[in-house]
């Protein structure tokens, strides 16, 4: 019998680079994607997989309980990884309101219908243990797996690095409504015994990146010869993690993860905003030189964002040590495969 799991928000950044990297590597996977396709949800990043018949998408709003009801009891769904959220800080200043019905009511519906599914009224196949049909791993199923960020944690002096230990301290409404969302996943594996899986992730970049967000505005400006807009100084800092080495943690967590735990994600790869704008410049540069001058000409300080965090950093030797993940792309390395994607998609 195929697992099913439920994906929500695959058609978003990491979503979209995590279901074909699943699917490819568990042929006993069906995967069936619930995303509502709000602006940072693109079906186009799918293409690849749009075809596949152990693939389903289903447009619909993660806070429709009658629907997410409908889907756990069509496919039997085994296991949960939910990245959908409204993630854009700049968004959430304008319009909080977004930020807390989807990612604090939405992720009420989803855990709430999956402890009722899989614990109050539990389905006849559903065994402690599953084992997946490409691998001898073994998986602890039904499984509720949260996709966080590290912003819940608040801002860094200039040294030290968020553990699992620290204390939350969001400062925006997304981080705050992603604490919140931390808080009621946590709270649905202590008090009722639902396996849950939490990860808290540092700042994500590679291909399917949406425009808005600063590495793909940096590469657009670029290109179009407009300035490249910079908050403040352009020194706040960020650890920097490729898409795909996250996704690979993901899948990790996933299968291998102590049910109740909280993992942190982080690329060791700290970079200041200015650090992050020069190096794409740099490759621009050698890549698609302009006639005359540097892109680093086009590079403009804006006013900045209110309440911006200075810095964040994550210490993910929890994950290396218990599990055995560690980034294989550097920021060399994956800034230069980004660069190039993008020129390929922005041409």
């Amino acid at each position: 019998m195929k697992t099913n799991i439920l994906v929500t928000g695959g058609a978003g950044f990491i979503g979209s680079n995590f279901i074909p990297h699943f699917l490819k590597k568990y042929p006993g996977y069906n995967v069936i994607n619930l995303d509502l396709l709000t602006y940072a949800g693109n079906i186009g990043n799918l293409k690849e997989i749009e075809d596949n018949p152990r693939y389903k998408f289903i447009k619909g709003d993660i806070c429709n309980r009658e629907l997410v009801e409908f889907i756990f009891n069509e496919y039997l769904i085994n296991g949960v990884i939910h990245f959908a959220a409204e993630s854009h800080v700049d968004n959430s200043i304008k319009k909080p309101d977004v930020f807390i019905k989807t990612n604090i009511n939405g992720t009420h519906t989803l855990v709430d219908v999956a402890y009722k599914f899989w614990m109050e009224r539990p389905f006849a196949y559903n065994q402690k243990y599953s084992k997946c049909d490409s691998s001898d791993e073994e998986i602890i199923l039904p499984r509720f797996h949260h996709i966080s960020t590290d912003e819940v944690y608040g801002t860094l002096g200039s040294t030290g690095l968020f553990t699992e230990s620290t204390p939350y301290a969001p400062n925006s409404p997304y981080s705050a409504s992603k604490a919140g969302s931390d808080m009621i996943v946590r709270s649905y594996n202590h008090t009722y015994g639902l396996n849950t899986i939490i990860t808290n992730c540092s700042n994500n970049y590679g291909p399917k990146q949406h425009d808005e967000k600063l590495i793909p505005t940096i590469i657009r400006n670029a290109l179009k010869g407009n300035p490249i807009p910079i908050y403040g100084d352009g020194k706040n800092i960020r650890d920097w993690l490729y898409v795909i080495d996250h996704c690979k943690a993901i899948d990790l967590v996933f299968h291998n993860g102590a049910a109740g735990e909280t993992y942190n994600i982080g690329g060791m790869n700290e970079k200041s905003n200015n650090d992050v704008a020069t190096k794409i410049c740099q490759i621009l540069d050698e890549l698609k030189p302009k006639q005359k001058g540097s892109y680093r000409d086009q590079i403009k300080y804006v006013e900045d964002r209110a309440g911006h965090d200075r810095r964040y950093a994550i210490d993910a030797s929890k994950l290396e040590n218990d599990l055995g993940w560690k980034a294989e792309e550097n920021f060399e390395s994956g800034i230069l495969k980004t660069v190039e994607w993008y020129l390929e998609h922005y041409r």
